[in-house]
This record gives C-alpha cells, structure tokens and sequence, in this order.
C-alpha cells in the first residue's frame, strides 16, 4: 500500500489543469479552462477544469471530481496506479507498505494485463539490448533503419528470441499468471502447450495518452518465411482495442497540443524516423483504417490534422477515405504526398529537419485541392469520370458540419472544377436530403407511442421541476462556496404596531454562513429530502466545525467517489452560471456578487415556505379524502395554521427582497 505521507504529497504538489491538459487541449476561459470532453463525442466544448478549485467537470457526461479522480475515469487507472502516475509525473518518491495477500489478490483483471504488458515491455527491451541475439539481430535492423540509442530508449524498442518460450517461460518463473500471458495475446495456448505470439520478432510497444503499454506491434525479420505475416500485432483484449489506439500518442501529445497540429502517418517507423528528426508532433494508426474513434483522440488535442501519404497513387486513393471521416469531425485537414518511391520514413531519414519542415509547409494542400490533383488526371477528356470526381468532392464537403466552411470549400470547387456554384449547392442539397431520409428510415421501426414520448418527454422535464431537490442542492452550493464566510444576518421576528396591527422587525446577528444555516434547520428540524445531500451536509458541517476553512480538493479527496462527484458538479454548476436560472423555479435569490446574508436568508426562508406548502397540500388531500361526518377540525385547524406561517414566510420573503 502506498503510505499517507506520498498520497498527500501528491495532492499538494498535482495541478489538475497540468495533468489534464496532457490529454485535452484546454483553452482559457476566465478563471478556469474549457476543452472537449475527452468522455463523449461532441463538437462545443463542455469540459470545464477549475485551478481555482482543482476539480473539473464534464458536462455531456456527467462525471466529474479531482485530477485522481479524472484518471481513474480516463484511464481506467485504481486508485494507487493513479497516485503513482502523479508521483512519477511530479518526481515524487513512492512510500510503500507491504501489502497483504488479500490486498493482492483484489488487483482487477485489467491491472493484471497491463502489469504482464509492463513486464514484456521490459523483458523485450533488455532482450534487444543486453543479450547477444537481440544484439545481433535486432538491434543490427533498428541500427539498420538509422535509429539512435536515444531513439529506441525513448519508444522502448524491443527484441523477442527466436524461440517458442523463451518469454513465457520467464513471465511464468518471475510470477505472472498464464491467464493473463494469454489473455494479453503476448502467449498463445494450445491444450498442453504454450508458445510466445511475437517469436522471432522486433517488437514496437503501444502506449495509452499516459504511458501505459496496451499491446504490441512485432515486425517479423525472416524475410524466407512468405507464409508468417510482416507486421503482428497484439489481439484485441480488455486493455487493447486497436480501434481506439494511435501509436506514438503518448510522445506526441504535448507537441501536439503546442503546434496545433498533428502529421498522421501509417507505420511505426513512420513516426520513429521523423521524431528521431526532431518532429514530435505525429502518429500512426498503425496500418488499420483510420477509425473515429483514432479522429477523436486527436481532436481533443487539436483541429488541424496533415495526413502523410508516399508516393503509391493506389494506396492513396484507398487511404483517401479516412479524409471524410476527419472531415465528419468538424476539423481541418490538409494532405501531403512524398515523391514517387518515397515514405515518410526514408524521406525523413535522408533530409534535415529544416529541410523536412519545409517540403511539409510547401506541400501540403488543402484535401479538395489534394482530391482535385489526385484524380482530376484520370477523368481528363472523360465528362463521365469528370463528373464523378466532382460528386466525390461535394461528398466529401457534405459531411463538414460547419455551413460557412462548406459554402466556402463549395466556391473554391467551383473555381478549380470550372462548374457553377448553384450546381454544386444543389447537389449538396440533395445529398443531405437522402441523408435525412436515410436517417428517418432507421427510426422507422419505433412505435408510435415511443416516438410520442421522445418528442414530448424534453418538455415535459422542462415544466416539471423538483423544486425541493433545487433548494436543498442550493444549500449545499452555499456551505462549500461560502461556508466559513462571516457576514450580519437579520432575523425578522412578528411584533405590533402602535394600533396593534402585526408588523415585522429586525434584528441582526453576526454569523458564519454555515451556523447560520445549522441553525436555521436545527431550530424548524430540518431534515434534507435527498439522502445524498443530508449526508454531504452532516460532513460539511462537522469538517467546518472542526477546521477554519473547507479546502475543496482535500474534501473531494477525503470523501465517497459518488459525493465526491456531486460536490464537483455543484461547484462547477456555480462556474457555469447555472444558478441564475433560481427565479424560474420559485428561488428567489439574489445575485451572488450582492450579500452572502441574503443568499442564505432567501434559500432558506424559501426551504421553509416549500415544506410549509407541502404540508398543507398533504392537509387539504386529507380532507378532501375525509369522511363528511367526521370530525375534522382538527385538520382545518392546522390548514388555517400553516396557511398563516405560508403568509408569514412570504412577507419575510419580500421584506429580505
């Protein structure tokens, strides 16, 4: 187990906006930062990180919490992977007890695949490096291919003996279970027998946006055997979707990020050579189709990517279809092709980083332009193939979702195609017409009553509004934005005036916020509706008791996961500017920026007229439901009762107004 005096040194010295920003690209927006959730697929920014407060918050998700929090949820990291992450980050040294058998024995499946994956990474790499085969052969290829020793330290490059079991054996002998050399891909088992999947091979590690290593890529070097194919790569487990993965993320992110742009490229050695030439800022979707889910990896980096072609016009055209998916993304893409018998490996390998740097600027083109010189050769003095292009590159412009962009891509199509724009638009129009059609086909099989509810359920949750829930979350807001805050509160009480009339009169009183509040609820024996809230307020209450001040990241820290999260969702609900939506729902708060006494007297008071009305709806249901020869004066009597503490409620009300 990790000891206390790490985990509180990581929270003290670990800066939320410093951890995050290596996986979202986060931009500044008044005192916090905003980015795309890196949780769901969406186009407008909703992801909120507060420094201030070191919480963030995911608004299209929900989730929310502290920065161990977000890469628990990010990276599916325990609680002490997540700690150590942070440690090694922000070069903190680990502490440690000893853990117990159980303890060990409660690591998940997941954690146990990547701990094999961990090993293999560094068993291959001290193959390659340390023993006379790897020496020999694989380290000879990578010498070969031109990369340094820096190089291959910095991707972890690696060597698999060409034996049947040789790893496995040593995976087994150093305590790794045999379920999890399998599950992982890195031992294939057959009845009795195992063997190592990447025997023979040079290996190339596959790293998550954090570091850790999901799979492998394995090249093979016997170039005799025709029947064993080139590139291997690890199967698809719970810990490797390749999908989903880009290899040299985890280098590039921060370069990327830095340059606002990303070079997509198709092989390892791709994105080895040009770092090794001092260009960070690419990655490989290691020889699959370009997937969204690699497109939207990048995008929560930057907008803009340059994919890389060599010169095979076949492989471009084939490859030229990711360029819509990219496109569908809402971003930017530019294309660049090498010269004919050239990739981006070898072009790298023999130019300058100054030299590399400048064909990239000089060549990239826009993708309907890169479309138009690619194709426009085979559809010369054809009108049929010449048309054809044409409806290639309005399809391609028909999945950008921004309009002012595809109006702008349309005239430039028009100017390089010589053909006028109200055909272009009308075909475009045509195009998102079947779209549409398409769409509604889909959702064809819905009854009629489920297509009644999804229209109508949005409006009925708009009138419907559970006002209790709203004041008690309010209350919350208020203990953790202003709890030990001190300010006069006045308190009204009923007097009479000269004539004997009821009057209000006042009195002030210095508090804290939050004795004002205890107080309050004390006195009328207030209880909060919502179990999740009354707990959150018997633990805020008792922390400022004990302590003078409430420090939000320590108290996220402390707390349950699920409070943790509403916690974050209040305070960045308060950052959003959610609150001044009260009034619509019967709060009646002033704006914040104005007394803190008159935010917590109004909520309050607005607590107490609530219940009050709820008490005397439950009462007037009572007698309606009453027999009639009953007698029911007792009920009447509470009626009139709290109908003149409703009354008394609304005047306190409008005189704190």
């Amino acid at each position: 187990m990790i000891s206390q005096n790490t985990i509180a040194q990581v929270f003290e010295t670990a800066r939320v906006e410093e951890v995050i920003g290596d996986f979202v690209q986060l931009k500044k927006s008044g005192s916090n930062f905003k980015g795309l959730s890196p949780f769901t697929d969406e186009r407008s920014p909703s992801f909120m990180v507060s420094p201030v407060k070191q919480i963030w918050k995911d608004f299209s998700s929900g989730k929310g919490g502290s920065v161990v929090t977000f890469l628990m949820e990010h990276e599916h990291f325990s609680y002490p992977e997540a700690i150590k992450y942070l440690a090694n980050k922000y070069g903190i040294e680990v502490e440690e007890t000893e853990r117990t058998d159980e303890e060990k024995e409660q690591a998940s499946e997941k954690e146990s695949m990547y701990l094999v994956n961990e090993f293999a990474k560094d068993y291959f790499n001290n193959m390659l490096t340390k023993t006379d085969e790897g020496k020999a052969i694989g380290l000879s290829y990578f010498k070969e291919r031109g990369f340094s020793e820096d190089t291959i330290n910095t991707f972890q490059l690696g060597y698999s003996p060409d034996s049947w079991e040789s790893f496995t054996n040593e995976a087994i002998k150093k305590g790794y279970q045999l379920e999890f050399l399998e599950k992982t891909g890195l031992t294939i088992v057959k009845e009795e027998k195992q063997f190592d999947r990447f025997k023979g091979r040079v290996m190339f590690p596959i790293r998550s946006m954090s570091g850790r290593v999901l799979g492998f890529g394995g090249r093979i070097l016997d170039n005799n055997n025709k029947k064993a194919a080139k590139y291997l790569n690890s199967p698809q487990s719970e810990v490797y979707d390749k999908s989903k993965v880009l290899y040299g993320i985890y280098n590039a992110k921060q370069t990327i990020a830095k340059e606002d742009n990303c070079y997509l490229v198709e092989g390892y050695t791709d994105v080895i050579q040009f770092n090794q030439s001092g260009i960070k800022n690419v990655v490989s979707s290691s020889g699959t189709a370009l997937t969204p889910e690699q497109i939207r990896l990048i995008n929560r980096l930057t907008k803009n990517i340059t994919v890389l072609f060599d010169g095979d016009a076949a492989g471009m055209r084939a490859s030229i279809r990711g360029i819509d998916l990219i496109l569908e993304q809402g971003m930017n893409v530019k294309v660049c092709t090498f010269p004919d018998g050239e990739d981006p490996d070898s072009f790298a390998k023999n130019n300058t980083e100054e030299d590399l740097l400048l064909y990239l600027e000089e060549n990239a083109k826009d993708f309907i332009n890169f479309k138009a010189s690619l194709l426009v050769e085979d559809s010369k003095n054809d009108p049929v193939k010449k048309a054809g292009l044409i409806r290639d590159m309005v399809t391609s412009i028909s999945k950008i979702p921004e309009p002012i962009q595809r109006e702008v891509y349309i005239k430039e199509t028009s100017r390089i195609m010589d053909i006028s724009e109200e055909v272009l638009f009308s075909s475009l129009a045509q195009l998102s017409a079947k779209e549409t059609k398409d769409n509604s086909k889909k959702n064809q099989g819905k009854s009629y009553k489920q297509s009644f509810e999804v229209v109508k359920e949005p409006e009925q949750q708009k009138v419907v509004i559970n006002r209790l829930y709203e004041l008690e979350r309010t209350i919350i807001s208020l203990l953790l934005l202003y709890g030990t805050l001190e300010d006069d509160f006045e308190e009204l009480y009923l007097a009479e005036d000269d004539d004997g009339h009821p009057k209000l009169e006042a009195d002030t009183q210095k508090l804290k916020v939050f004795e004002k509040i205890y107080l309050d609820l004390q006195e009328d024996e207030i209880a909060f509706a919502n179990s999740n809230f009354q707990t959150l307020y018997n633990l805020i209450i008792s922390k400022l008791n004990l302590e003078s001040e409430l420090k939000i990241d320590t108290f996220i820290n402390e707390i349950d996961p699920e409070q943790a999260k509403e916690v974050t969702s209040i305070l960045m609900d308060d950052e959003q500017h959610v609150l001044h939506d009260w009034e619509r729902k019967e709060i009646f708060v002033r704006d914040k920026k104005e007394s803190i006494a008159q935010l917590v007297s109004e909520t309050i008071l607005s607590l107490r007229q609530h219940l009050v009305k709820l008490q005397i709806s439950e009462l007037m249901s009572s007698l309606k439901n009453a027999d009639s020869e009953q007698d029911n004066s007792e009920i009447l009597q509470d009626t009139m009762d709290y109908k003149g503490l409703e009354l008394l409620l609304s005047q306190k009300l409008n005189r704190v107004l």
